[in-house]
């Protein structure tokens, strides 16, 4: 059978080169489609090759008939709709590790050019000025490095750093005192990083909880003189508070690789700002990474459509389609159970232990183990966590993961329950499968109930008396959030109860203090599932 596979960004000729190899594969390259293109274009293929140039929406997918796979050359996968191409049975891969040197030397390079003035120096000689004067910079030996997120790429710049004589601090919540140790990195909260960094280096994926992370609030409580390199994603510095610290004196500088917008507007505020240095998102841009990312994702594709076999998936693990195809629903729950766990705790996690009961523990359960790990790490580490990577990623953080079964079933025919063990609690949900496609939330640290696991939902603990539910209902409604299903879950008559409430919007944090505020409400907070 001949597979059609559509390239819609450049991919390099060492990944043509090795699609090309292959003789049941058939090579379409039409790069600049417009999403509008893209959705008639996409009729009659089997894979999608992308980069980061193409926007893969759920319209542009409505008319995939016959797609089954679509590969990121590179690791973001911002740009693809991974849960409409999840619910029709699409596997969307990226590669993980192809930029990792490359993006961390970027930020390190960013780092020098941003003490002793690099591309300001030079652009004022190219223009006649001879401004030797004028360009005074700061030495890196010796100064605080906060780094934001200890993952592959964050740890290199750690390592390069320190080659450097920095004394490197960073802020990862699944990294363990212990792994940090190691890396002779000391790690720290968020606001110690703030406080005591000369250079703060962010390497952390744009999600709910990371946009504007840098924000008018953190920068004010970062120290005087700071200079901070994103080479992550734009979004997570809000670029209007930036540019005003950097006016008013606070931060000395900053050296970004991606913006919210890219490319940006002439008028945006950082560009006017000599301080500032800029580059068009060149973090994965040397011939090393392209090739790296380029054969990888060729190579994968090939050996999906014509071997049947999945590497660095995002949203399926490496299976067979027979054994997937069984596995789908209780995956779902495994990954949904993970994510819900990663909001649940506050502090980095020491142990995760991960139980099949029933008919589920006669299936593959290193998957089901690897899918509650991509929840739990994803919910954080987004697109750098997949089904491959996950258990690995664990390992690196120090994380301890234990994997049992029982054939004995529970009160459920088919159940999963998920614990994590942190440094001052433990906490354990529990979640079941029904049917082919059906799948609940049961337990949540003893609160017994059935909970569709999707949506935003606002988790309120509350004492068991009445009026609480009306209460919570009459001030959602006066705030104009609609409420679209409530389960409850309580111990005894009279003591605490659980409160699981789906809303059809993210509720803002001015509402969810007025929740804390209600009588008999002992704690309210919004998960994302």
């Amino acid at each position: 059978m001949a597979y059609r596979v559509l390239l819609t960004d450049p991919l390099g000729p060492e990944g043509l080169a090795r699609l090309r190899e292959q003789p049941e594969l058939e090579i379409v390259d039409r790069p600049g489609l417009a999403p509008a293109e893209l959705r008639q274009a996409i009729r009659g293929f089997h894979a999608l090759i992308v980069r980061s140039g193409t926007k893969v929406t759920a319209d542009a997918l409505a008319e995939a008939d016959t797609l089954r796979v679509i590969g990121r050359a590179g690791i973001g996968v911002d740009n693809i709709d991974v849960d409409a191409a999840t619910k029709k049975g699409i596997v969307v891969m990226n590669t993980p590790g192809g930029s990792n040197v490359t993006t961390a030397e970027h930020a390190i390079t960013l780092l020098l050019a941003l003490a002793r003035n690099v591309p300001q120096a030079a652009a004022a000689t190219r223009a006649g000025r001879w401004e030797r004067n004028r360009r005074l910079g700061t030495e890196v030996c010796n100064k605080v490095l906060g780094v934001i997120g200890l993952g592959n790429i964050g740890t290199v710049v750690a390592e390069r750093a320190l080659g450097l004589r920095m004394k490197v601090i960073a802020s990862d919540p699944f990294v363990t005192v212990e792994t940090a140790a190691r890396l002779r990195v000391e790690l720290v909260s968020l606001d110690e990083l703030y406080v005591r960094s000369d250079f703060i280096s962010i390497h952390t994926p744009l999600t709910a909880e990371t946009r504007h992370l840098v924000n008018r609030a953190t920068l004010a409580r970062m120290k005087r003189g700071v200079r901070l390199v994103n080479c992550a994603r734009g979004g997570i510095v809000d670029e209007a508070a930036l540019a005003d610290a950097i006016r008013a004196g606070h931060v000395a500088g900053a050296a970004l690789d991606v913006l919210a917008q890219e490319p940006p507007p002439t008028d945006h505020p950082l560009l006017a700002l000599e301080e500032v240095i800029c580059t068009p998102h060149l973090g994965a841009a040397t011939a090393e990474a392209q090739v790296n990312v380029a054969v990888a994702i060729a190579q994968q594709v090939a050996d999906f459509l014509c071997r049947d076999i999945v590497q660095n998936a995002v949203n399926v693990p490496s299976l067979s389609p027979e054994v997937l195809k069984i596995l789908r629903p209780y995956l779902l729950l495994a990954e949904k159970l993970g994510a819900l766990q990663a909001q649940l705790i506050a502090e980095p996690p020491l142990e995760i232990a991960v139980q099949a009961s029933g008919e589920a523990a006669e299936r593959e359960t290193r998957s089901l183990t690897a899918a509650v790990l991509r929840g739990l790490l994803g919910h954080r580490l987004e697109s750098v966590v997949n089904y491959v990577n996950a258990p690995a990623i664990a390992r690196e953080r120090g994380i301890r993961v234990v994997e049992s079964r029982t054939l004995e079933a529970s009160d459920y025919v088919n159940a999963l329950s998920v614990q994590v063990r942190t440094t001052s609690r433990t906490t354990a949900v529990e979640g079941a499968v029904f049917g082919a496609s059906t799948v609940r939330l049961t337990t949540v640290d003893g609160f017994r109930m059935e909970a569709v696991p999707e949506g935003h939902i606002l988790m309120l603990h509350n004492r068991d008396v009445p009026g609480v539910v009306g209460r919570v209902g009459t001030l959602l409604g006066e705030r104009g959030i609609n409420i679209a299903g409530i389960e409850l879950g309580r111990e005894k008559v009279g003591g605490m109860a659980i409160s699981l409430i789906h809303v059809d919007e993210t509720v803002s944090p001015d509402v969810l203090t007025e929740l804390r505020q209600l009588p008999q409400i002992v704690s309210a907070a919004l998960l994302h599932l």
